[in-house]
């Protein structure tokens, strides 16, 4: 898992907390910052499992491509 992921969730959830403390106190500042602080973590969280993916797509295609690699080398070889 991306550490930026686990940053986005944890970041998230610190939101959520702020902005329901704001709510509860009446502070609106902080309700806000809480869902400022919520919208980035999930827009890291986001870019964190983007790049979980393409990671595991270029490892896809890096297994695959050692599987060619040795059907052919068997192909050539004779086995």
């Amino acid at each position: 898992m991306d550490k930026d992921r686990i940053k986005g969730t944890a970041k998230q959830a610190t939101g959520a907390v702020k902005e329901a403390v704001g709510k509860l106190v009446g502070d609106e500042k902080l309700a806000a910052e809480g869902k400022v602080d919520k919208a980035e973590g999930k827009v890291q969280s986001t870019y964190g499992d983007a790049k979980d993916k393409a990671r595991d797509a270029v490892s896809d295609v890096k297994d695959k491509a050692s599987e060619v690699k040795d059907k052919a080398r068997d192909a050539v070889s004779g086995n």
